[in-house]
C-alpha cells in the first residue's frame, strides 16, 4: 500500500488490526515502538524519597525498561505483594515505580524471585 492512501474496508483480518494505544490501524500507526524487555539489560535501583510528599516515605524503583506493558504488570505484582499503593511514570528516558511506604525487603524479595537485578536501598 502507498502512502498517500488509506484503508478504508478490507476482507483481511490482518489489514483491520488497530493498535492498542492511538487506536488506527497498524499499518498507519505512528506510536514508538516499544523496547523489547528480554533484550534490554537492567538493574533497578532501589531508594526512600521523603520530599516532596508530606514527609510520607516512598519507595522507588528507577531505572527500568520503558516498556508500559512490563511496568504495569511488575507495579501490579508490588502492589499486591506490598499491599499497598503505587504508580508507574513513563517519563524521561526509563520507566519509574514509586510504592507507598518503606517497602525495601518486600520490594527485594519480589524483584528476586521475577529475576531482576536490583542495587540500592542499602541503610
Amino acid at each position: 500500500m502507498s502512502k498517500d492512501t488509506r484503508l478504508v474496508y478490507s476482507t483481511d483480518p490482518a489489514l483491520n488490526q488497530r493498535c492498542p494505544k492511538c487506536r488506527e490501524l497498524k499499518s498507519e500507526c505512528v506510536c514508538e515502538p516499544e523496547a523489547e524487555v528480554s533484550s534490554y539489560k537492567f538493574v533497578a535501583v532501589l531508594r526512600i524519597e521523603k520530599a516532596g510528599r508530606g514527609g510520607k516515605a516512598v519507595t522507588v524503583i528507577d531505572q527500568l525498561p520503558k516498556n508500559e506493558l512490563f511496568l504495569k504488570d511488575l507495579t501490579t505484582k508490588l502492589k499486591k505483594k506490598c499491599g499497598s499503593g503505587g504508580t508507574y511514570l513513563m517519563s524521561g528516558k526509563e520507566g519509574v515505580i514509586e510504592i507507598q511506604g518503606e517497602k525495601l525487603e518486600l520490594i527485594r524479595k519480589v524483584l528476586e524471585e521475577s529475576g531482576i537485578r536490583h542495587k540500592g536501598g542499602g541503610r
